[in-house]
């Protein structure tokens, strides 16, 4: 699936060490769903009492698995719950075939894992418009429940890659009420990446109680802050899901606690940003802050404006400060905006002031800016206080090379 032969130079330097979550245990598979010679498929078990709060994917064209998804997340209940996820197949444009898919793996999950079919959550990822050999994922399932583990987490995070060069993983450890409380998640994605959750798979887990329409509105909240701020090419998934999960087993409140909310944030942006540095081809990571905008959501729409132009993401690639690319993505973005107020920046250097290139403007300095890995555009409109930061990469020979020979 694509011709991947080196891992994302903006990767980080090793897997991080995530805790064990009280209360899920996982296990991972060779099915030969497409792949050869490598874990196609993962599963999580939780614990009775789990809290299960998830968003998805808002294309119209979504799959299978979400919606089945969509339709569970919310469900109060005390019985134990499980996640199984398969890489290579996203059981998508699949009509009647992929909800019997679904039907299938979700009632093979719940018989081999005890719990109630309402709360087994899939997920599928990989190639669009083909018939899920679903049979592969069932037969696999008398291993995988043989193998569940506390400790499996890492395997995990490997199983669910599709085109990603690398697992991905963030943690978290807080204090609440004198206990400590724990997060660990996983993510996979590198391509058709978009707001609207991007092609990615997340699955966070924590060991603190959570009651379940908070978690709802904590996840949903914080995804708008970080998955929905990210873009690798402006195309959307059908298969987008994130997917969180607090076992309870800790014996400390999380709901409300700030203290939570700002670790939850940082574990999803981690991810988020994750995601972006193994954007398929990538060689820069690129962070966008506008400001000054008529409304926050005015700045996020010139934010994306300009994370998604090719012209400036190959400009970025080719390590030029071609700033005016960035006037160019602002004025069509259809947001508000002054020509004769707009200042702009490379890193520490401004280019542009007032309409006008910046009389301070050295393009050594600017060129010197664009040759590091970490790459900084901010705009200032000049008519409110309106402000967005999202985070997109740059766009190589790369890409193409990937997605020309996906389905090979």
């Amino acid at each position: 699936m694509g011709k991947i032969t080196q891992v994302s130079p903006l990767a980080p330097a090793a897997f991080p060490d995530l805790p064990v979550i009280d209360g899920v245990r996982f296990a991972t598979a060779s099915a030969g769903v497409k792949y050869q010679g490598r874990t196609d498929v993962m599963l999580a078990v939780l614990a009775p009492g789990t809290s299960v709060a998830g968003v998805f994917t808002r294309s119209k064209t979504r799959a299978a698995p979400v919606l089945d998804c969509q339709e569970k997340i919310g469900a109060a209940s005390e019985a134990g719950a499980a996640i199984l996820v398969n890489s290579g197949n996203a059981n998508a444009f699949t009509g009647k075939n992929g909800v019997a898919s679904v039907k299938a793996i979700t009632a093979a999950v719940s018989a081999a894992c005890d719990v109630p079919e309402a709360r087994v959550f899939t997920s599928s990822t990989g190639v669009i418009g083909e018939p899920l050999p679903h049979d592969r994922v069932t037969a696999s399932l008398a291993d995988l429940t043989a193998e569940l583990e506390a400790g499996g987490i890492a395997a995990a995070a490997k199983a669910i890659m599709t085109t990603d060069t690398f697992p991905k993983g963030a943690q978290a450890e807080v204090e609440i009420d004198g206990k400590t409380v724990r997060i660990a998640g996983i993510a996979k994605g590198s391509g058709m990446i978009a707001p609207d959750m991007a092609t990615m798979l997340v699955y966070i887990f924590t060991d603190a109680h959570f009651d379940q329409s908070a978690l709802q509105e904590a996840v949903a909240e914080n995804a708008d802050k970080t998955f929905n701020c990210i873009t690798v090419d402006s195309d959307t998934s059908t298969s987008d899901s994130v997917i969180v999960a607090a076992t309870d087993t800790s014996g400390a409140d999380a709901t409300g606690n700030a203290v939570f909310a700002d670790a939850l944030h940082g574990v999803m942006l981690d991810l988020a940003h994750q995601v972006v540095r193994d954007g398929e081809g990538a060689t820069k990571f690129v962070e966008v802050t506008v400001s000054g905008a008529a409304s926050d959501a005015d700045a996020k729409t010139h934010a994306m404006a300009i994370a998604n132009s090719p012209l400036i993401k190959t400009a970025i690639a080719g390590e030029d400060p071609n700033w005016g690319r960035v006037v160019m993505a602002i004025g069509k973005s259809g947001a508000e905006a002054d020509r004769d107020r707009l200042s702009i920046r490379f890193g520490e250097v401004e280019v542009a002031k007032d309409g006008w290139r910046s009389p301070d403007y050295s393009e050594e300095a600017a060129a010197a800016h664009m040759k590091g890995e970490e790459i900084r555009i901010a705009v200032d409109l000049g008519l409110g206080k309106g402000a967005s930061t999202v985070w997109t990469c740059d766009l190589t020979h790369g890409y193409i090379a990937i997605n020309a020979d996906y389905r090979s």
